[in-house]
């Protein structure tokens, strides 16, 4: 069931929204060579606990940790431990957060020192498709609007789109329906209307978009290893066009470090 959120409840997501968007930025602040991931997870998990909200992932269908950092050829998923990051990595940071009963949820790669210029390329697309895909969250277009802007500038680069991971709506839980995902054909799929609120997230391969889930039963990673990136935000849709929720005052969304 799709769940339609009143303005005033939109507006009470905002709250989560920021406050989940404040964490990814100082875990990504935090990133450089030689930190540890779990360094990463405190910092996130001390900044939402701090505003007396809880980590939404922490403890999410047994999940251990309060982000996902998912490292190079690691999509999604990924558990912070004692794993050092190097120069030239590509970080993906998830973050969540949850307060007044409402959830934000958004995720950023970030570069840990200087990275490839394949890297880069591949982040600077991934969220140039974050940003395709939110323009088509209007009342009136169809999921299907949102995966086919993804999946078609992905593709016209040549990387490739994953079909396993999804976005989704979003509201007292982290997942709600409708599913959102990252490729699809114009017209097709469920209508949105105003008061959907929807996590829409490109995942992003530099190669083939077959995915496999390591053994620690979460970390998923590209078959091919080859690098991946991941961007997300919270987005409500408004009569007016599509508002981002997962948004601070710390400055412009699109502006953090490691993308663009």
């Amino acid at each position: 069931m799709i769940h339609i959120k009143k303005p005033a409840e939109i507006e009470e997501m905002k709250v989560a929204g920021a406050l989940s968007k404040m964490a990814l930025r100082r875990v990504g602040a935090a990133i450089r060579p030689g930190v540890l991931t779990s360094e990463l997870d405190g910092i996130a998990e001390s900044v939402i606990r701090m505003h007396r909200a809880i980590p939404t992932f922490k403890g999410y269908g047994g999940f251990p940790a309060s982000i996902c950092c998912s490292v190079n050829d690691e999509v999604v998923h990924g558990i912070p431990g004692a794993r050092l990051l190097e120069e030239g990595d590509i970080v993906s940071i998830d973050t969540g957060a949850t307060i007044g009963g409402w959830v934000g949820d958004n995720a950023w790669t970030f570069y840990c020192g200087t990275p490839s210029r394949e890297a880069v390329e591949l982040c600077e697309v991934t969220c140039d498709c974050l940003k395709a895909g939110i323009a088509k969250a209007v009342p009136g277009n169809h999921v299907g609007d949102i995966g086919a802007a993804v999946q078609e500038l992905a593709e016209r680069h040549g990387f490739g789109v994953l079909r396993d991971y999804v976005g989704h709506g979003v509201g007292h839980v982290m997942h709600e329906d409708p599913s959102v995902p990252n490729y699809g054909k114009r017209g097709r799929g469920p209508k949105l209307q105003a008061g959907m609120v929807i996590a829409i997230e490109p995942m992003i391969t530099l190669g083939d978009y077959e995915v496999e889930v390591q053994g620690n039963g979460w970390t998923v990673n590209t078959v091919d290893h080859s690098l991946a990136a991941h961007y997300e935000n919270t987005i409500a849709i408004t009569k007016d066009g599509p508002v981002i929720l997962t948004t601070d005052d710390e400055g412009p969304w699109c502006s953090m470090q490691g993308g663009v």
